[in-house]
């Protein structure tokens, strides 16, 4: 449900966030909590550069990634370890978890503040850990409509934003994404929609040249949403 009919005559854009690597920096507790499910099941654990290449797929697509060679029963305890020791590690870190990145809380709140801008959230967290992170910084009012990976399949499928898209009424020139890996972009591309890199997430710069363009902080985010929308 949008605002739209109250501002009827503003363009509405619609200003669509990955979290893990764009809007926090929850790389710790990814790697920590991978290293746990690997160790229970007494296999060799994934390099740090390979676990941080799959961030942003959905659990059941990237696990195989990591542990190609197991079975599928192995891979179903290898993802329920892993959500349990992640919900654990947040627990026991409370405020502290996964902290925002310099200058994201800021823009997310300014953004909000404007009745012509709509914000929404595509991810490959869970709801519930989703939740849990808006809740920890009280952004939860902040986004008028969020996908998570329980609901679709995973990036770089399009789904998420095909269904922000159809969520808000808001039309796909008018639309961007806004993401840290290879799969943000080219799950937005194959909706149509424009796309912003940022420099300080999980995958190298290399791998977002075919972005429509890449920020290094907050504030060339801003002016980049700007352009683009």
């Amino acid at each position: 449900m949008t605002d739209s009919h109250k501002h009827p005559d503003a363009q509405l854009r619609l200003v669509i966030f990955d979290v893990d690597g764009t809007l926090s920096d929850s790389q710790a507790d990814i790697i920590g909590s991978m290293t746990d499910a690997f160790v229970a099941e007494e296999l060799t654990v994934p390099r740090p550069d390979e676990i941080l290449g799959i961030v942003g797929l959905s659990l059941e697509v990237a696990m195989p990634l990591l542990a190609p060679e197991v079975p599928d029963e192995t891979l179903d305890r290898l993802i329920a370890a892993y959500k349990a020791a992640y919900m654990q590690r947040r627990l026991d870190a409370g405020a502290g978890h996964s902290p925002l990145y310099p200058g994201m809380r800021e823009l997310v709140e300014a953004l909000s503040a404007e009745p012509e801008t709509l914000l929404g959230i595509a991810t490959g967290k869970s709801r519930r850990g989703l939740v849990a992170l808006l809740e920890t910084y009280q952004l939860s009012r902040a986004f008028q409509t969020i996908q998570v990976a329980d609901d679709h399949p995973s990036k770089p499928n399009p789904s998420m934003i095909l269904a922000a898209l159809a969520e808000t009424g808001v039309a796909p020139e008018h639309a961007v994404m806004i993401g840290d890996t290879q799969f943000d972009i080219d799950m937005a591309k194959a909706a149509g929609i424009r796309t912003i890199a940022v420099s300080w997430g999980y995958h190298p710069t290399t791998k977002l040249a075919h972005a429509d363009l890449l920020v290094d902080d907050a504030a060339a985010l801003r002016k980049a949403i700007d352009t683009l929308t």
